[in-house]
């Protein structure tokens, strides 16, 4: 299956004349696994650091992770390059159909998958049914001692325990997007805005916008020949494209 296949099947998803179907793309070959994008998300949602025990119990609350693999027998081993692992924003999302509040829902208006969180009553079923493993439950309400919660995001619920949490694109800012391209009766632009892990990539290896517009720099790096998408055997139709590296 060719990747120009993959968008266009992308594409097919969603409704005829719909606006708005973000995707992003990841060069796995620049990427220097700095993890500046998962501080940057962490600021910008409100994720809590939750500690050293809670870490050691793997209840850490990033959205976004930075994973390295390792070929090879010692000593010749190789790392291969560094991947970056967020929210897949899946056309066909194993997680939709098994939550029994409805919690995490696919918005029609921007083709994302959403996190309702004043519906989420804990159950776990998405997370469990989540091929990417992207997902964290909040195990408790985390303190920020001072003047920690000075930074909080306004833009951004600040969760509760008991809910699932997971990126969703920094949606606070495709809505601001798109109200300052509406009051000036003008489509979004592309690059005018990013979501914060590809805002403070040094390296500018994360690329979004707009996936449906053929001109868009991410569009264009999604139909290259090394772009690929992690288990797309599942079908689950990821919005996010990764390319590999030389």
């Amino acid at each position: 299956m060719t990747t120009e296949l993959k968008i266009s099947e992308i594409s097919a998803n969603f409704a005829e004349g719909e606006q708005g179907k973000w995707g992003m793309a990841i060069d796995m070959d620049i990427c220097t696994g700095c993890q500046a994008c998962v501080a940057a998300c962490a600021m910008e949602n409100n994720v809590p650091f939750v500690g050293e025990a809670d870490s050691g119990y793997g209840r850490s609350m990033h959205w976004i992770r930075t994973e390295r693999f390792w070929e090879g027998e010692f000593p010749e081993i190789k790392m291969t390059p560094y991947q970056p692992v967020l929210c897949q924003q899946c056309g066909h999302a194993p997680c939709e159909p098994v939550c029994p509040a409805f919690a995490t829902v696919h918005s029609q208006a921007e083709a994302l998958n959403l996190q309702v969180y004043n519906r989420c009553v804990g159950t776990r079923y998405c997370a469990n049914n989540c091929p990417y493993q992207v997902r964290s439950f909040n195990w408790r309400d985390y303190e920020r001692p001072e003047p920690l919660p000075n930074q909080l995001n306004p833009d951004v619920t600040v969760r509760r325990r008991g809910v699932m949490e997971k990126c969703t694109f920094c949606i606070q800012r495709i809505h601001r997007a798109e109200d300052v391209a509406k009051s000036e009766g003008r489509e979004v632009a592309d690059g005018e805005f990013a979501p914060a892990c590809a805002q403070a990539c040094p390296a500018d290896a994360i690329v979004f916008g707009r996936i449906d517009d053929p001109e868009s720099a991410v569009s264009k790096m999604a139909r290259g020949a090394r772009g690929f998408h992690l288990l797309e055997e599942l079908g689950t139709l990821p919005a996010v494209t990764y390319l590999k590296g030389g």
